[in-house]
């Protein structure tokens, strides 16, 4: 298994199945631009954590630890597992921060397979 992460707005290629890992679709990209696998919306943080976050750096702990327990419960979170344990891939996102953002934090707990000592 080979994970990446990767704004989708990016001109590089990544090798391995894409994965688009956002609620919101991204502006100004077609379906065909994309290029994707899959669209796991279900696997991004809920409306409420995705507001209260507002990618404000400084919120990213807390972030954390609200999105990693909202993925614990996550049935899709779980079958996104079972893709990556088989499969290179690469998780797409659209925000700008390329440091504080939910793939970031969903690319470590699928790593992890969600270990809280980990």
């Amino acid at each position: 298994m080979r994970l990446l992460i990767q704004r989708i707005y990016s001109k590089e290629a990544m090798p391995g199945l894409r994965i688009l890992v956002d609620r919101l679709w991204p502006r100004g990209i077609s379906k065909e631009k994309a290029n994707l696998y899959a669209w796991f919306r279900e696997v991004a943080p809920s409306d409420e954590l995705r507001r209260e976050f507002s990618h404000i750096a400084e919120k990213f702990g807390t972030f954390r630890e609200r999105y990693r327990e909202e993925l614990r419960n996550n049935p899709e979170f779980h079958r996104l597992l079972e893709i990556c344990r088989a499969n290179d891939v690469v998780l797409l996102y659209s925000a700008s921060d390329t440091e504080h953002n939910n793939a970031v934090v969903l690319k470590e707990a699928l790593e992890t397979g969600l270990d809280p000592d980990a």
